[in-house]
């Protein structure tokens, strides 16, 4: 995997050269996070460019974004539930502080997480857990992948 395609994830996903990509939706992209400490971890890329807030979304929009965000939400509970049986539960964020442009995280937490990080926000964890190639995204995935690729399909 390239980093080219982190300058400009959303142009890289119309152009379907975005490698972390499982599909695209009705109002975005479902993709698998750089990191993977959670494994699973997936995030919703908005389609239109220079768009950087929900709220910039006509309501129309907006409403199929959240919709969008619900089912890949709901496959990523799916697909890890399956996968794991110390899953615990998807958290949904929408933040956009360090990226300029509208996405959300969907974070599966597990029950083997650490007892001072497992009911705290994850971003919390270490910095190494951030950056360490161990937890990069890469072939590890992709049983997790197809599942969860399989769950938006089953959920369309």
């Amino acid at each position: 995997m390239t980093a080219d395609f982190r300058a400009d994830r959303i142009g890289s996903a119309l152009r379907g050269e975005n490698p972390t990509v499982l599909c695209r939706l009705d109002a975005g992209f479902a993709v698998l996070g750089d990191v993977q400490f959670l494994p699973g971890y997936a995030v919703l890329l908005t389609d239109e460019p220079g768009v950087q807030r929900l709220s910039d979304l006509p309501r129309p929009r907006r409403l199929a974004y959240l919709a969008d965000l619900d089912r890949l939400g709901e496959a990523v509970e799916r697909a890890c539930q399956a996968a794991d049986p110390a899953f615990r539960r998807v958290n949904l964020e929408i933040l956009g502080n360090k990226d300029p442009f509208l996405h959300a995280h969907v974070w599966p937490r597990y029950d083997w997480e650490p007892d001072h990080l497992v009911r705290m926000p994850v971003w919390l964890y270490p910095p190494d857990h951030w950056r360490d190639a161990r937890y990069a995204l890469g072939p590890a995935q992709d049983a997790l992948r197809a599942a969860i690729g399989a769950e938006l399909d089953a959920l369309r």
